[in-house]
C-alpha cells in the first residue's frame, strides 16, 4: 500500500470555520496595532522640541548652583548663598544678579 492509495480524511466544517475566525481576529488585531503605532509616531513627531539647555554655565567665583530655571531668552541659577543669577540664553553672559533677603 502506498500513501497515494489512501482516501484523504474529511475535514470538519466546524473546525474550518473556527480556524477562519481565528485568522480573521488575528488580522484585525495586527491591523489595529499597526494603526496605533502610526498614531503614536504622528503624535510624537508633532510634539514641540524640548528647550535647548546651555552646554555649560560659568558661575561667579565661589557660587554653587542650587536650582535652575529657564524663560524666553534667559535662564536663571539660584545659588546656595541666596542669589539669583540671570543669564542671557544666547550669549551666556550674566544679565542681572539679585540678592535675596533671608
Amino acid at each position: 500500500m502506498s500513501d497515494n492509495d489512501e482516501d484523504p480524511q474529511e475535514v470538519d466544517p466546524a473546525l474550518v470555520r473556527y480556524l477562519r475566525l481565528l485568522v480573521t481576529v488575528l488580522s484585525i488585531t495586527m491591523i489595529a496595532g499597526f494603526l496605533v503605532l502610526i498614531a503614536l509616531f504622528v503624535t510624537r513627531l508633532r510634539a514641540p522640541p524640548p528647550p535647548m539647555l546651555p552646554d555649560a554655565i560659568v558661575l561667579p567665583e565661589g557660587a554653587e548652583a542650587e536650582t535652575f530655571t529657564m524663560g524666553a531668552g534667559w535662564f536663571a541659577v539660584v545659588t546656595k548663598d541666596q542669589r539669583i543669577l540671570i543669564f542671557d540664553s544666547a550669549s551666556g553672559d550674566l544679565r542681572q544678579s539679585i540678592t535675596l533677603d533671608e
